[in-house]
């Protein structure tokens, strides 16, 4: 069973040994921690029968949710963590009034532009040369909160 809480302490260690594994420019434990402290961010953390799973980031501006960072640690990838991520930010940006939720995905990411489409995201545009380490062009997605 999966179960969604908000970042804590011993969660944003975590997250920060999955960020080293996933990215090529991780996030710092600190970084994580102070985001999710932030009253302006939402981090959220899976865990699977008590284990940590993965977690997922948005920043809340105005009406516009940005989700900044979606990771799942390789053994629980394609068991539903992801989606009860986005899921569970997508239900946040809801109850916070917000509009629309926004992303941007390595174009060589299927895996997650298919999560992405299969919840409802809309590929609205590419950022040319986004990512570093390799270069590559991001996909940008919306979300609009109903």
């Amino acid at each position: 069973m999966i179960e969604i809480q908000k970042m804590t302490a011993a969660s944003a260690k975590a997250a920060a040994e999955l960020e080293a594994i996933c990215f090529a420019s991780p996030w710092s434990e600190d970084a994580l921690l102070q985001m999710s402290e932030n009253p302006n961010a939402s981090f959220l953390c899976a865990f699977s029968d008590g284990v940590f799973a993965g977690y997922a980031g948005m920043l809340c501006v105005l009406d516009e949710g940005q989700i900044c960072n979606v990771a799942v640690c390789p053994a629980y990838r394609r068991m539903g963590v992801g989606a009860a991520l986005m899921k569970a930010q997508a239900e946040t940006a809801r109850i916070r009034g917000l509009s629309f939720m926004t992303l941007e995905v390595r174009a060589s990411n299927l895996a997650a532009q298919g999560l992405y489409e299969k919840y409802g995201w809309e590929k609205v545009g590419v950022r040319k040369n986004f990512y570093q380490k390799p270069r590559e062009d991001a996909f940008l997605y919306n979300y609009y909160v109903t």
